[in-house]
């Protein structure tokens, strides 16, 4: 063995490398251990977490990440459970807002946000003037779901818009855990093509476990090759794409006010029992 190589290296660099290792190894290991590390949160006090990088989705959309204070930290935050984050709006008030990272805490080091900025959202205003290096300050857990691998043989989830943060962060959790056999339907509902949040990932999540994830797209203003869903989610739609009702199984929704209690006649009419839903 040739030790001039070894001798030859930084030691920041060996360092550097040890770090890379470690964060690898303990975001491999995180969701399945039964001692997982303290979280970065706080239930009763904001704590601001520095934005290290801001990625450009669409005009409206970006994805935000949060640095946590070490490479091996981890944010805290359980499985289907929000965080509540506080800014300003364009008249300087105070607002606060809840928000469901699209990361996991086997993404060590870092949070990430998929923030969709509407022209009067007064919470938006204050994600459109961040800029690297500004603060966001963040509280939680937050959140009545409850999940534990293998509570259901079966979700179906019905999200419109930025209500499918929760649901992509809970399907992940299932799905990348080689101890959970649970099966999920999403239906995903939209406006337009370019509205759809996180598409790429949920069709990579669609390739990776074809036979446990089902996504059906549904636009009101679909382009003119279109293979998914036209108008509004639909009792139909349900019925066909997502797993009939069972004790066993349970439909999550998330959306605008609107879609939220569309959805829920729309359940109670099919049949599922009030214990089968669950609203973020």
């Amino acid at each position: 063995m040739d030790f001039s190589i070894l001798q030859n290296l930084d030691v920041q660099t060996l360092g550097g490398i040890a770090v890379a290792v470690l964060a690898v190894v303990i975001g491999a290991v995180f969701l399945f251990s039964s001692k997982k590390p303290k979280g970065c949160l706080d239930p009763e006090n904001f704590k601001e977490f520095k934005l290290v990088k801001r990625t450009q989705l669409s005009h409206n959309v970006a994805k935000f990440t949060f640095g946590l204070p070490t490479p091996t930290s981890v944010l805290g935050l359980p499985i289907g459970q929000h965080i509540s984050c506080r800014g300003k709006d364009s008249q300087g008030e105070e607002v606060i807002k809840p928000y469901t990272p699209t990361t996991l805490d086997s993404d060590v080091g870092h949070f990430e946000l998929v923030i969709k900025m509407y022209p009067q959202g007064r919470m938006s205003h204050h994600f459109r003037e961040m800029r690297v290096g500004d603060c966001l300050a963040v509280k939680g857990p937050k959140g009545r779901f409850r999940y534990q691998p293998g509570q259901v043989r079966a979700f179906g989830m019905l999200a419109g818009g930025s209500g499918i943060t929760p649901m992509f962060q809970v399907a992940r959790a299932i799905l990348e855990n080689p101890k959970d056999r649970t099966n999920v339907y999403l239906i995903y509902a939209n406006v337009m093509y370019e509205d759809i949040l996180l598409k790429e990932e949920l069709d990579a999540l669609s390739t990776n476990y074809p036979d446990r994830f089902k996504v059906y797209y549904v636009l009101n203003q679909p382009p003119e090759v279109w293979n998914g869903g036209v108008g509004f989610v639909s009792k139909e739609m349900i019925e066909k794409h997502c797993p009939a009702p069972a004790a066993d199984v349970k439909i999550l929704r998330c959306g605008p006010p609107p879609m939220n209690k569309a959805m829920a006649a729309h359940l109670d009419g099919l049949g599922y029992e009030p214990e089968m839903q669950f609203q973020f």
